[in-house]
């Protein structure tokens, strides 16, 4: 089959300030000369983050720098670029650096660069139509059914991340699950009734998205846990129980496949298990942790995801595609479709041409104007495979026993949850009078401070810990060392000098 011929058109330089393009061969000239030397930079950026501290917060100098040129007239591509090299390249939130282990941030990678220039060219809006980057999201949606085992009639939809997909999973629940006509009716004096069920741990976006879809924080029922933050069954199995004698509606169930906290995993075949036997809708929150089924080693951990009747997760964590990417899959694509669907005449599919494709993206989720993200899934697949995120995984959870291993034995230093994936949980030990909450505060916040690492902090039945959460494939083993070093040699520094004494 020919290509169509391209039709050379002469643009109009008569005026000169309608369009953001370049209005003669100079102008592209300088834009190729920066645009070079910018890829250039950022890649020198990317490669020398380890002799770089973790973060350094912005100083109010340089926002102001880079306030200042945003005005009527525009400081042209180089003054931009140059600014942005200066002002704002320096002060990211750190998550390039090898020692960043704050929440749960991919690393990104430096073939990253070439999928972004390349989506920031093509430019498309995914939202629906007949495009190759339409394309190109249903090539990597199939690779993810197949790495979780979903069927080939499944739907899924790209996201901004796991709390977006999660609400489009749960507004397909609810629509699917209700014992009337939400579609039509809306939730009415009935949205009431709806509970959600989901541990304590779970993340927020959960809440969020019953906030989001009219149901209310009240939908949202905490089951208990066992001894390592896992949901318990016979919890969940009397809740579902004592809620339908009391006339609700129980909707679905959260698993979690590596919780936000310490990383634990839910029985996700005993989860499965009663939603089966309660007619319940089963979603899985993976943001980060159901990427482990690319592992040999670690796909047993998640036995029975595979069951599941959604799956949210993020490629921009374990898999470090350049924010923002996320994913949700759904088992019953009519259940999925009919929740979003919705087309004005303006947007009527045809059988051929640019309106042509369907399905069109914009029937799985509440988002028209979508970016190209699955090309820089698809960039990152095809240069390093799926064998090569499998290691990476591996390696995060080969760290964190590391790390855990080392935090064990150092006298000073106290474990507070067990490493069960990439996430260990710990505190400096309090001397007699110190405030330990205080103190381990004061511990991380310096440890950020002075550049050595960047780990986050959290609470574990009411204690606040240190939270070490290994994502970056950049890191070794000698950055677990450097970084409780680190945190050892604040600690000492902080008590000689007096600092949060009684």
């Amino acid at each position: 089959m020919s290509r169509p011929q391209h039709i050379a058109v002469e643009p109009d330089t008569s005026a000169p300030n309608a369009t953001l393009d370049p209005t003669d061969r100079e102008g592209w000239a300088r834009i190729r000369s920066t645009l070079h030397e910018a890829a250039d930079r950022l890649l020198d950026h990317v490669r020398d983050q380890r002799n770089l501290p973790v973060w350094q917060e912005m100083p109010d100098a340089d926002a102001d720098e880079a306030a200042a040129v945003l005005g009527p007239d525009g400081v042209g591509t180089r003054h931009a670029w140059q600014t942005l090299e200066e002002h704002i390249l320096p002060f990211g939130v750190g998550n390039v650096h090898p020692r960043f282990m704050g929440w749960v941030n991919g690393a990104g990678t430096p073939g990253g660069l070439v999928a972004s220039m390349a989506e920031a060219a093509i430019n498309a809006n995914v939202g629906g139509r007949n495009s190759g980057a339409a394309r190109i999201e249903r090539a990597v949606l199939s690779w993810a059914r197949e790495a979780f085992r979903f069927p080939p009639s499944s739907s899924g939809i790209l996201t901004s991340g796991t709390s977006m997909a999660t609400v489009i999973a749960l507004a397909a629940a609810r629509n699917a699950l209700s014992d009337w006509d939400v579609e039509t009716e809306g939730l009415g004096t009935e949205g009431h009734r709806f509970r959600v069920y989901a541990s304590g741990p779970t993340h927020s976006c959960v809440e969020s998205a019953l906030r989001l879809l009219g149901l209310g924080r009240r939908a949202l029922r905490r089951v208990g846990t066992d001894g390592r933050g896992h949901i318990d069954l016979t919890d969940l199995r009397a809740r579902v129980v004592e809620d339908r004698e009391a006339g609700l509606l129980p909707l679905a169930v959260v698993g979690n496949a590596g919780t936000v906290d310490v990383g634990a995993i839910d029985d996700l075949t005993g989860i499965a298990d009663v939603c089966d036997e309660e007619n319940l809708w089963f979603h899985v929150d993976g943001a980060f942790g159901a990427l482990a089924v690319l592992s040999d080693r670690l796909r047993p951990r998640l036995a029975g995801i595979e069951r599941a009747d959604s799956i949210a997760f993020d490629f921009h964590k374990w898999m470090h595609v350049t924010y923002d990417c996320g994913c949700v899959l759904i088992r019953n694509e009519t259940h999925h479709r009919a929740a979003f669907r919705s087309r004005p005449e303006y947007l009527e599919g045809q059988a051929s041409g640019l309106a042509a494709g369907e399905p069109w993206f914009c029937d799985y989720g509440p988002e028209l104007s979508r970016g190209f993200r699955a090309l820089r899934v698809w960039f990152l697949l095809a240069e390093h495979g799926s064998d090569a995120v499998a290691r990476v995984v591996e390696g995060s959870v080969e760290r964190a026993e590391h790390l855990a291993a080392r935090v064990d034995r150092e006298a000073a230093l106290e474990r507070l949850a067990p490493a069960d994936l990439n996430i260990v949980c710990f505190r400096v030990r309090p001397e007699e009078g110190e405030d330990p909450d205080a103190f381990n505060a004061e511990v991380v916040a310096e440890v950020q401070k002075r550049g050595i690492a960047a780990p986050s902090t959290t609470r574990l039945g009411g204690t606040l810990a240190i939270r070490c959460c290994l994502m970056n494939h950049r890191a070794t083993m000698e950055d677990m060392d450097v970084t409780v070093d680190g945190i050892l040699h604040v600690a000492d520094d902080l008590r000689a000098r007096g600092r949060l004494s009684p």
